[in-house]
């Protein structure tokens, strides 16, 4: 297994694939281009085997020495293998080396294998509330750095 990372947007081929699983992920959504330029300090990980994107994680500067864990997923077949695991622990460790203090992530309980990971590994459920598209959803916040 091999695991990337990108502090801008990924070269075209690792983009395509990242693209593809995030339409396998999330039944069918695509992730366009311009949603990933807009974000400030964007960050990408990348799980590939055999040169095919099987996992991926995306976040961005949110606020305040805070960095938002916006987007992640494995492919179905890659699922149960501390993939996503990987993917979470070394996006933490990057991000406190740049200085943020805090990660946030918004999750469904729809999503409850993600949305138990996050509790083990530390997060705390700040906030809950409704979607203009009617989903409950969760923030959770982890505190990566105290100074």
């Amino acid at each position: 297994m091999e695991f990337l990372y990108y502090q801008e947007i990924p070269e075209p081929d690792v983009l395509a694939g990242v693209m593809e699983l995030h339409k396998h992920v999330f039944e069918g959504a695509e992730l366009g281009l311009e949603k990933l330029v807009e974000k400030k300090n964007l960050i990408t990980l990348v799980a590939r085997e055999n040169g095919q994107v099987v996992g991926f994680k995306i976040g961005y500067e949110f606020k305040d020495h805070t960095f938002y864990s916006w987007l992640g997923g494995v492919h179905s077949d890659y699922r149960g293998k501390g993939i996503a695991s990987e993917l979470m622990r070394r996006q933490h460790e990057l991000v406190k080396t740049l200085g943020y203090k805090k990660v946030r992530t918004i999750s469904r309980n729809i999503r409850r294998e993600m949305l138990l990971l996050n509790i083990k590994v530390g997060f705390d459920v700040i906030e809950t509330f409704t979607s203009e598209k009617g989903k409950h959803k969760i923030i959770l916040e982890k505190t990566i750095r105290k100074d």
